[in-house]
């Protein structure tokens, strides 16, 4: 049987998040980025994001905050609602959904799955299913062309679904105990969970996680290719492992497992250590909020050390610290060469000449003749790659993507877009 994901919900309403419960209704104040964060924070392995708009003004503004979502989180998300067109599905794909899902209740949409994931790709086709009444007819056509199917109702008419369709499922309810919850997560069909006790903010993801797993239920989590016993150990049976930012490369912390922290960060997916001065287990981020979600795990070759790649959240230092490793003892001059580090501080750069402008900086010309000057300047730098690009020597295009590369990220300051959505974007594609 498979792992099964436990997917976090919401609805957005003019740009502002509503849970679906009345009790929670503009959690966070409606800010949708804030609370797609508490939910990764949570533990929710993904997010399902219904658009409610009414017209296309809101529709828009919904798009927008999606893809701030999608730039501030890492799980994915599946989007749908207001699909009235392809266009509307390539645009949900375009705001950083992982997948976009059809309302099978509306006739349009059902002739047009088979549309979209002929030009999408079935991965990213998804639909979404109330009425179960004809469910049958359209079972083979949804398995060709969708790549899960998302339930609502009561548990008997999700559990006859469940049993019809020839692909993977994602119930979504809006109460049910954990008894049910665990028969429905049994079922071969079912890939993973989502409602309102994975959307409620007094309700503990990892608590959940742990009681399916009690209940012999193979829920996601990180499964290791390496027993604890496989690991070399110091005199205490103490592990220590080097704790980077997955996205910078930044060494962040050091720090020490043992069996029990180790087995809780994969159950988890959050960074659990041991601590040798209170002699107890660390979650990381417990108390102040700044967890480390467990991208990547690493074995050296000794077997005595883990490297783990996390996203962190806030600072990983105790002092405030982005890192522990703050102070500088020694320092050679050296010159930077790791591209994204290159590109960020030339970046840097011109950010600051925007800032502060600087007499004689071309950059500043750029900036003070406009957009105009600064498209027709990057196009004539196109073009000189072209022509260098029929030299046989490549130093010359060397030169000449340097400078088109320059050019393109004045235009990115001018237009406020970041390596990070570019890298984001490229990362998705």
């Amino acid at each position: 049987m498979k792992n099964k994901k436990l997917f976090s919900y919401m609805f957005l309403k003019d740009g502002k998040s509503v849970t679906g419960l009345r009790k929670y209704q503009l959690l966070l104040d409606g800010d949708a980025v804030k609370l797609a964060a508490a939910y990764e924070e949570n533990g929710a392995d993904g997010l399902v994001i219904f658009d409610l708009s009414s017209n296309d003004e809101e529709h828009e503004k919904n798009l927008n905050v999606i893809r701030s979502i999608g730039r501030s989180v890492d799980i994915p998300i599946l989007g749908g609602g207001n699909i009235n067109r392809l266009e509307d599905v390539k645009k949900l794909l375009y705001a950083g959904c992982s997948c976009a899902f059809l309302n099978m209740s509306k006739d349009s949409n059902v002739a047009m799955v088979k549309e979209a994931s002929q030009r999408f790709g079935k991965e990213k086709t998804a639909v979404c299913i109330n009425d179960f009444a004809a469910i049958s007819e359209s079972a083979d056509m949804l398995r060709q062309y969708a790549s899960v199917a998302l339930l609502f109702g009561d548990s008997r008419h999700i559990y006859e679904a469940v049993n019809v369709l020839p692909m993977d499922t994602i119930p979504l309810f809006s109460e049910m105990d954990y008894s049910r919850m665990g028969a429905l997560l049994r079922l071969e069909n079912v890939a993973g969970i989502s409602g309102a006790l994975m959307s409620r903010p007094d309700i503990s993801l990892e608590h959940l996680r742990k009681e399916m797993a009690a209940m012999g239920i193979p829920i996601s989590c990180f499964g290791s290719d390496y027993a604890w016993s496989d690991f070399k150990t110091n005199s205490d049976g103490l592990l220590p492992v080097i704790v980077q930012d997955y996205k910078t490369k930044q060494v962040l912390m050091m720090a020490y497992m043992n069996e029990e922290a180790f087995q809780n960060t994969l159950l988890t997916g959050k960074m659990t250590y041991f601590s040798r001065s209170r002699q107890k287990l660390w979650v990381k981020g417990e108390t102040s909020g700044h967890y480390q979600i467990v991208k990547q795990l690493s074995l050296d070759c000794d077997n005595d050390t883990l490297l783990a790649r996390v996203s962190q959240i806030g600072a990983a230092c105790h002092t405030g610290s982005k890192s522990c490793f703050y102070r500088d003892i020694v320092s050679a001059q050296y010159r930077e060469r790791h591209p994204g580090s290159v590109f960020e501080d030339v970046m840097a750069v011109i950010h600051d000449r925007k800032l502060h402008p600087k007499e004689g900086s071309y950059t500043n010309y750029l900036f003070d003749k406009g957009i105009d000057k600064i498209l027709k300047k990057l196009g004539e730098e196109a073009t000189e790659i072209v022509i260098a690009a029929k030299n046989p020597n490549p130093e010359e295009i060397k030169y000449e993507i340097c400078d088109f590369l320059y050019h393109m990220m004045v235009l990115m300051e001018e237009r406020g877009v970041t390596w990070e959505d570019i890298t984001e974007e490229l990362a998705k594609r």
